[in-house]
């Protein structure tokens, strides 16, 4: 019986077009999993590559990054498929998800690694990802608002219609931002509470722009795997923004048929601070206020400077 001292499973995400927490019911535990965690947009597919640098030193990957680690709870893929491919891996796994702890079950064997932003960042991001959806994902988020009779909007006429609802908006009734996804300080909260426990480790991505090097043994060191020093070097070059946008197709081949320009658009920037010359003081003033009321002041400073946790 699980102690109640550990995170325990009190909420269910799903009733949206993208996310569907109940898939994780298909998951059959492996004591040595990894699991990667993040709201959306802090650098998510960046440590599913750096895992994958780590698992397979030399660069030679077995298959695409995204079909390695597969997000399990995003409900646009047959669950079938996915739940086979995950199967029928023998090697060490890794996973990615987006749920926040109280959405999914929490396994002591596990290794998992939370990564953060800042969540003005995360928003910049966010809004070159959701403009730039192609027409068949389109219709299938169509297809779901019209079985669920509610409307998840792709299209906003500018950059500020779509931060007044992100910011002040929420999908799921407990949360109090973040639509049309979900809350970037909630999710945060949720593993924030337990980072005490030994095999969560954070990771900032201000952090991993400005010292890989030192992250990625950190990461390393938290999962058990020992670095080949003679490896070490190609494994940094692969996990730079220029690596990996030029190696993008081992990484998420998928990218074109989900946004226009495929590749390129998803990596985008891979920079923070972009915000400062978009959000207004009054944005400011209203990120400040949905932070304090999701977040303790002590979470909110790590995700808007990193360091330690």
């Amino acid at each position: 019986m699980k102690s109640q001292n550990l995170p325990q499973k009190t909420r269910d995400y799903d009733n949206h077009p993208i996310i569907d927490g109940k898939r994780w019911r298909a998951y059959n535990h492996r004591p040595d999993d990894i699991i990667i965690s993040t709201s959306y947009k802090a650098g998510t597919t960046w440590m599913q590559t750096i895992v994958a640098n780590l698992l397979y030193q030399d660069g030679e990957f077995p298959a695409p990054v995204s079909m390695m680690a597969p997000w399990l709870d995003m409900g646009l893929l047959p669950l079938e498929d996915v739940s086979a491919g995950l199967e029928a891996q023998t090697n060490r796994r890794f996973i990615k998800s987006h749920l926040p702890l109280d959405g999914t079950s929490f396994f002591e064997g596990n290794k998992y690694i939370v990564v953060g932003r800042d969540g003005r960042d995360v928003f910049m991001s966010l809004w070159n990802h959701h403009m730039n959806y192609t027409g068949p994902i389109k219709e299938v988020i169509a297809a779901f608002e019209q079985r669920a009779g509610r409307t998840f909007p792709t299209d906003y006429p500018d950059i500020q219609s779509f931060w007044q609802d992100w910011i002040s908006k929420s999908w799921y009734d407990w949360e109090s931002d973040g639509f049309p996804y979900w809350s970037h300080f909630h999710h945060m909260k949720t593993w924030w509470e337990y980072r005490h426990l030994p095999n969560i480790h954070f990771v900032h991505f201000a952090d991993l722009l400005n010292n890989p090097g030192s992250e990625i043994r950190k990461i390393a060191r938290h999962l058990g795997v020992e670095i080949d020093e003679e490896q070490f070097p190609g494994i940094l070059e692969r996990i730079t923004f220029k690596g990996m946008k030029k190696d993008f197709g081992k990484i998420m081949p998928e990218a074109g048929e989900i946004w226009k320009g495929g590749g390129n658009t998803f990596m985008n920037k891979g920079t923070n601070g972009r915000w400062r010359d978009v959000l207004t003081e009054e944005n400011l003033a209203e990120y400040a206020a949905a932070a304090a009321k999701e977040i303790p002041a002590d979470c909110a400073r790590w995700l808007e400077n990193g360091g330690e946790v």
